[in-house]
């Protein structure tokens, strides 16, 4: 209380309700969000701290050099790619395991670096597992792993859930003996018989789809492996800290110069027909379309939002009649959604009209138009997102978002995506608008919902949140001080919540 001069409890909760002057609001404002900032970056210190445990880590050879694989690769690595590798490389050469994060906007080159730390483990003698949320997803990273690291005698294999089991036993095997240096797979990589000779390296790919307790798991399946959590999903930094205070930060705020930049426009309903034809124009001259709706089936209390099924019926029937149209969606069974996203890949499939699911996405270079119906019930992010499905290839790429919601917000919303393409600033202005509760639905990060700090405006607080936090768990790791007991209180209590959250 003293070192940052703060109130105290009793004051704070009775000034926060009954406030003589503005002031004393502000103070008992400040020192409740002090309290509950702080409880948030404790628990954070001491997930951390489970995760160092008192063994080592392991550490890798400095004479196993990363630039070996970097200077045969047929394109040039960016400054920013450099520069976390360098990162991930002092982390591996340490003893201490690698517990990064890895930030980067869609289509920055976060798969290449995890590859090249695959290399490097690989030829110390450690087998490397690669966790990602799809098995369509998996299958893109296996083709791109084997690409870069099979001439350098590197043997990599591919396990999914629907992985024949004769050939899944085989794999299992070869695991087990240490013949399978890299095992890509999605969450079937964490069933009980997969066991590796000696794992010493993890990647999981979109952490926010996977969780800490699945992360545990395939951890549990090493020795103290270092780990390599990437999201594509821009987080600004600040509020990364609050999220991934357990894990360093990296990153790659640079994109390739072989990136396209995507033309952003926002139309009102009355487009529609152009948007159409200048559709057929592309389709015909052998592009390919997203068309992404909010709703699966049509919503009775929302008459004024698109659903994939109903506009797929009037674009499969009338519009596109001499197209191939295809839907896709959530309600899907996985087997027949890979099975749609495949033939998209594969050109066989012109348009595809589809709910958020794409938003995690394959790699089709073909397909140039992106277009969003009720652009205005998504976030900015979150559109973001969907927009990087597009100007993967060497076409002109554009992406149209749809809205008649003229309310001065959305407006402002719209137009902030029309002058970016940087996922980090798109992603600050996001925050400002919506504050951070809806920023990405907190419970499915197993982060607790704050009460009365606001990200958006208590970030000094923050930042002298995790200083304290950090001082405080120096001097008494596990909190067991008596002057510790109240805090000891509120990180087991926010344990409590999270867990039963999750």
């Amino acid at each position: 209380l003293k070192e940052y001069n703060l109130e105290n409890l009793n004051e704070a909760t009775k000034h926060i309700h009954f406030p003589d002057e503005f002031k004393d609001f502000n103070i008992a404002r400040n020192r409740l969000v002090f309290e509950e900032l702080l409880s948030v970056q404790l628990a954070l210190l001491e997930l951390k701290n489970n995760y160092i445990t008192e063994e080592k880590g392991i550490q890798f050879d400095k004479n196993v050099k990363m630039s070996d694989v970097i200077n045969e690769l047929p394109f040039k690595l960016t400054k920013a790619q450099l520069k976390v590798l360098e990162e991930i490389d002092n982390d591996m050469e340490s003893t201490k395991p690698m517990s990064r994060l890895l930030q980067g906007d869609v289509g920055s080159g976060k798969t290449i670096v995890s590859i090249i730390a695959a290399y490097k483990a690989a030829k110390c003698g450690y087998q490397s597992a690669i966790m990602a949320p799809t098995a369509i997803l998996a299958s893109q990273h296996i083709e791109e792993f084997k690409k870069v690291l099979e001439p350098y005698g590197i043997k990599c294999e591919l396990l999914l859930g629907g992985t024949r089991k004769k050939l899944r036993e085989e794999i299992l095997q070869k695991l087990k003996n240490g013949e399978i240096d890299v095992l890509v797979g999605t969450h079937s990589l964490l069933v009980e018989d997969v066991e590796f000779k000696n794992l010493g390296f993890v990647v999981t790919d979109e952490q926010h789809r996977f969780g800490v307790r699945q992360r545990e798991n395939i951890i549990a399946k090493g020795k103290n492996p270092d780990v390599l959590v990437m999201t594509a999903t821009p987080i600004p930094r600040t509020l990364a800290l609050i999220l991934y205070g357990d894990l360093d930060i990296s990153i790659i705020d640079e994109l390739p110069p072989n990136r396209k930049k995507i033309d952003t426009i926002a139309v009102k309903e009355n487009m529609t027909d152009r948007i159409i034809q200048f559709i057929k124009k592309n389709v015909d001259e052998g592009r390919q379309a997203y068309i992404v709706c909010p709703f699966v089936d049509e919503n009775e209390e929302m008459m004024d939002v698109k659903s994939v099924e109903k506009l797929a019926e009037n674009y499969k029937n009338e519009v596109f009649k001499d197209y191939n149209v295809e839907i896709l969606h959530g309600k899907m069974k996985p087997k027949d959604k890979e099975q749609v996203m495949q033939d998209f890949k594969e050109n066989k499939i012109s348009i595809l009209i589809s709910t958020t699911v794409i938003e995690v996405g394959v790699d089709v270079p073909n397909a140039n138009i992106m277009v969003i119906e009720n652009a205005d019930r998504f976030g900015l992010s979150q559109l973001h997102q969907l927009r990087g499905r597009v100007g993967r290839g060497k076409y002109k790429s554009s992406c149209i978002l749809i809205t008649d919601n003229v309310n001065e917000e959305s407006v402002k919303r719209l137009k902030i995506l029309g002058k970016t393409n940087d996922g980090f600033k798109i992603s600050e202005e996001d925050l400002k608008l919506r504050g951070p509760g809806d920023f990405f639905g907190s419970r499915q990060h197993g982060l607790p919902a704050l009460k009365i700090a606001d990200m958006s405006q208590d970030m000094d607080i923050l930042r002298k949140a995790q200083e304290a936090a950090q001082l405080i768990r120096n001097a008494d790791p596990k909190l067991e001080r008596t002057e510790n007991m109240y805090l000891r209180e509120l990180v087991d209590k926010l344990f409590d919540k999270t867990m039963s959250d999750n």
